[in-house]
């Protein structure tokens, strides 16, 4: 059965995690995508990480599903190649700083004409305006200008802590591939094609911005609480490992306490959520009294307890025993495959579950300018591949 997005074509000029990865999601769904590499190089992903006999796990994770051609598009002959290429494209996606490509006359002015219906993706760090528009932007960049840095921060040190994963490219690869499908909907709707750009700035600041900013969204606050509501959350230790429960609702929180066997939450103090708004020191030393009873419990016992009392509850598992925990193997959590050049792959399945249009894993990811032949042939350039391989304008 086809993927939803069977029959798009996507072009893919983009590099590292932030353009690669929708690209790949999309993949997933049914999209045939071409990724536009330069010679000798590649893609920087080739060269960060974990690798096995030169392919990286973040390459794989990012790249599955693709076909890769190897051409420097900063030559005259590259540029045409993949202007060709983006006049069969129904998406074109990069992420160079913004004015690069525009110079290398592969803009969306010059990209669009004789092909309106294309969606031009422009992926950037601080956007294409303002004083940072030329910066280069890595994760943690922005995960220190647009607040993810201070966000994670101990409370009571206040030093900044980073997210050791690229959080920030994530994001705005996320709200890439919504945007990316809502344009080609418009696009079938009569809207045309069009130009997007999305920072990372703009991604991180709204993902944010929605649980972690209380106090700098409502202006008229009188910041007696944390802006992130989720400040406060800390796991409970076992005798054999961690876990977390999140107390939301009134019945969550006295089922907590009750599971610890924590006596005092019967004080009217901390018998609603609006009480405990308005006493959150009896709050606290309730919380306090819950994670001094944790210590000479086990993980199974406190999960037995917790589930009987429906609270919500989960142990901590670290990413080398997921695959094993029985939830994940229930739901079919992994997929295994083999790579023919990094051996045996373990990938998460593609989250979303489509009914009637199931995605599904792409294949191995590329090497470097493996299908550079075959899609020269595809643009009947075929019979140029010797003369601009010499010349090192493909590879």
């Amino acid at each position: 059965m086809a993927g939803a997005l069977d029959g798009i074509r996507i072009l893919d000029c983009s590099i590292a995690l932030t353009g690669p990865y929708p690209a790949a999601l999309l993949s997933d769904q049914g999209a045939e995508v071409i990724k536009v590499e330069r010679p000798g190089l590649g893609d920087i992903a080739r060269w960060v990480g974990v690798a096995v006999n030169g392919v990286s796990a973040l390459f794989q994770a990012c790249n599955r599903g693709k076909r890769s051609i190897a051409v420097d598009l900063t030559t005259p002959e590259g540029a045409e190649i993949v202007r060709a290429l983006a006049a069969r494209a129904d998406v074109f996606i990069q992420n160079f700083r913004p004015g690069a490509l525009e110079r290398a006359g592969l803009g969306y002015d010059e990209l669009r004409r004789g092909h309106e219906d294309l969606i031009y993706v422009s992926l950037s760090g601080f956007g294409d305006i303002g004083p940072y528009a030329t910066r280069g932007a890595y994760d943690t960049v922005i995960q220190a200008y647009a607040g993810l840095a201070t966000n994670q921060a101990d409370p009571d040190v206040g030093d900044p802590v980073f997210l050791r994963q690229t959080a920030a490219d994530k994001i705005t690869g996320l709200y890439a591939v919504q945007a990316i499908t809502a344009a080609l909907l418009a696009r079938e709707r009569g809207a045309g094609g069009q130009h997007l750009k999305i920072s990372m700035t703009d991604a991180v600041v709204s993902f944010l911005w929605a649980d972690s900013a209380g106090n700098e969204l409502l202006l008229d606050s009188d910041h007696s609480m944390s802006s992130s509501f989720t400040q406060g959350s800390r796991p409970f230790r076992f005798l054999d490992g961690w876990g977390i429960a999140t107390p939301t609702s009134d019945a969550d929180f006295h089922g907590m306490c009750e599971a610890l066997g924590v006596e005092g939450h019967d004080d009217p103090r901390v018998a609603t959520i609006a009480e405990r708004r308005r006493h959150p020191e009896r709050t606290a030393e309730i919380l306090r009294a819950c994670h001094a009873a944790t210590p000479t419990m086990t993980c199974a016992e406190a999960s037995a307890r917790m589930e009987e009392r429906r609270v919500p509850f989960g142990l901590v598992v670290a990413a080398r025993d997921m695959h094993n925990d029985p939830h994940a193997i229930a739901m079919g959590l992994f997929e295994e495959s083999e790579h023919p050049v990094a051996g045996r792959l373990r990938q998460p399945r593609h989250p979303a579950r489509f009914g009637g249009t199931p995605a599904a894993l792409g294949g191995p990811a590329p090497m470097l300018g493996e299908h550079t032949a075959e899609i020269l042939e595809e643009l009947d350039m075929g019979d140029r591949l010797e003369e601009l391989r010499s010349r090192s304008i493909v590879q």
